[in-house]
């Protein structure tokens, strides 16, 4: 059984005081998809991020899914924090998210995630609304299984 680890970067919900509702539709989401979910991760915007992004890989799950932290305020720095684990980035994903949510909102614009590998783990980072995870993982939905198959080594198309 494959693993999947979840991170949120809101300083408000690690703070207390909001509880976050973005984990919650990741784990759902991640278990229909036949993964084993690692507890969330709830820390604050900035730093912090990177080092639960350090700890959560060091369990090596096949995918972590962030949520959070890449908007536009100083602290959103949840793009700078996973680029610089990422191996190799893998646009397209992104490009397809930003894409879906843009049929929605214009403000889907402004997500500045990442997505790639780091090492054998895809990275993917979602926006920090319920609307953008959920935008985000209906465009996960029909290559996740394809993404972790070719991770682990298939050469099938």
């Amino acid at each position: 059984m494959r693993r999947a680890g979840i991170l949120i970067a809101s300083t408000r919900a690690a703070t207390g005081v909001y509880e976050d509702r973005t984990g919650p539709v990741i784990a759902d989401w991640l278990a229909e998809h036949g993964f084993e979910v690692i507890p969330a991760a709830v820390v604050p915007d900035g730093p912090s991020v990177g080092a639960a992004l350090r700890a959560l890989l060091s369990l090596g799950p096949s995918l972590v899914v962030t949520s959070g932290g890449t908007g536009l305020s100083p602290d959103d720095v949840t793009p700078e924090e996973t680029l610089t684990l990422l191996d190799r980035e893998v646009p397209g994903v992104m490009e397809a998210i930003r894409a879906a949510g843009l049929a929605k909102t214009p403000l889907a614009a402004l997500s500045r995630g990442h997505a790639g590998l780091a090492g054998t783990t895809f990275v993917v980072n979602l926006p920090g609304s319920p609307s953008g995870v959920m935008d985000g993982l209906a465009v996960l939905d029909p290559i996740v299984e394809h993404i972790c198959d070719q991770v682990e080594g298939s050469h099938a198309h």
